[in-house]
């Protein structure tokens, strides 16, 4: 079956009333533009407040390498919160995922002791954490797509399943035998003086953009977020994109989890039990609609570096590391807020 479209004279009616508006008003209108806005509002309170130590090189590098496991997973939270879904395991799974990694690359060593395994090993180990992830997304895919349950119950549940998997496959305890190989390469090595960490994360994101923004794979996606009925029967094989967005999801927290493997040398397990909670707030911050059929990577970029940028700010200014927790939770509220209001209006037009 072919993709549907868009009927030619509704596509052109909607395309001459865009282009009646002025850049100005379509860019204001634009929930990333008020997004970037508070970022930059917040770049200019720290660098006031402490011009030596908030805007330098070394704060920007430490900021870019901190956010990076947490933008792949944000990026995987975009697709499916456009698709009005949600996805509560993605914290476990990048552990799982990290201790699979651990474990695989220990199993291939002599003594069981990967410290000095060389990228033979370290790619098995990277193979069997995307593959681990990879399984867990199909797993909230199918259970949501196929048999019908709801995302939240889905996904809490493979949260805790996923979480005591990780604890079991070493009783209860973090992995810390590392490649060191993989640590300074990945974890702490630089191509022109760009973390390689941040270069990973930043190829991911943009083929992510890509994917949401220009391809029929991202159509789909605004479309079942949108009106599931309504792309069903216009030939959109909702239950099979829904699928490929939960896999897609698993897929990033498998990188993620190898990512943070490479950074702390350990599944550091306590590190990364809110990292669910932090991918939704930064998604959602960044503009994408609770309610499914919008949103952005770029926004999601930008709501990812908001609570990072407080928290780094705090921290050089002295402020307790608390008052971050009320700020962040503050722009979420006011961020749902601002959706709820344009949906309201939207609605009554």
């Amino acid at each position: 079956m072919s993709a549907p479209s868009v009927p030619p004279k509704v596509q052109s009616e909607v395309d001459a009333g865009f282009a009646k508006r002025p850049l100005g008003a379509r860019l204001v209108g634009a929930n990333t533009f008020w997004i970037a806005l508070v970022l930059l509002a917040l770049c200019i309170v720290f660098t006031i407040a402490a011009p030596g130590e908030f805007a330098s090189v070394f704060t920007f590098q430490t900021l870019l390498i901190e956010t990076s496991v947490l933008l792949v997973l944000s990026v995987g939270m975009t697709f499916v919160i456009v698709t009005s879904g949600i996805d509560l395991s993605v914290g476990s799974v990048l552990i799982f995922a990290g201790m699979i990694g651990a474990k695989t690359m220990e199993a291939l060593s002599p003594g069981g002791d990967s410290t000095a395994a060389g990228w033979d090993v370290i790619s098995v180990g990277l193979l069997a954490a995307v593959v681990a992830g990879t399984v867990w997304g199909l797993i909230n895919g199918f259970l949501i797509a196929v048999a019908k349950i709801p995302p939240l119950i889905v996904t809490l549940g493979t949260m805790g399943a996923a979480l005591g998997a990780a604890y079991l496959l070493n009783d209860g305890s973090d992995a810390r035998s590392v490649p060191t190989e993989l640590n300074q390469t990945l974890g702490y090595g630089a191509w022109f003086g760009v973390p390689n960490l941040v270069i990973v994360a930043v190829v991911i994101t943009l083929i992510g953009a890509w994917l949401l923004h220009t391809t029929k794979f991202g159509r789909y996606t605004f479309a079942v977020g949108s009106n599931a009925e309504a792309a069903r029967r216009s030939g959109i094989a909702v239950t099979a994109h829904l699928l490929k967005v939960y896999l897609l999801t698993g897929f990033l927290a498998g990188i993620a989890g190898f990512m943070s493997l490479a950074y702390y040398a350990s599944t550091t397990i306590s590190a990364h039990t809110t990292d669910n909670l932090n991918a939704i707030a930064a998604t959602v911050m960044g503009g994408t609609s609770l309610f499914g059929g919008i949103g952005s990577v770029l926004g999601t970029v930008i709501g990812v570096f908001i609570p990072a940028v407080l928290k780094k700010g705090f921290n050089i200014t002295g402020v307790q590391d608390f008052w971050q927790m009320i700020a962040v939770g503050g722009v979420l509220i006011a961020a749902v807020w601002f959706d709820q209001r344009r949906r309201r209006l939207r609605n009554s037009r």
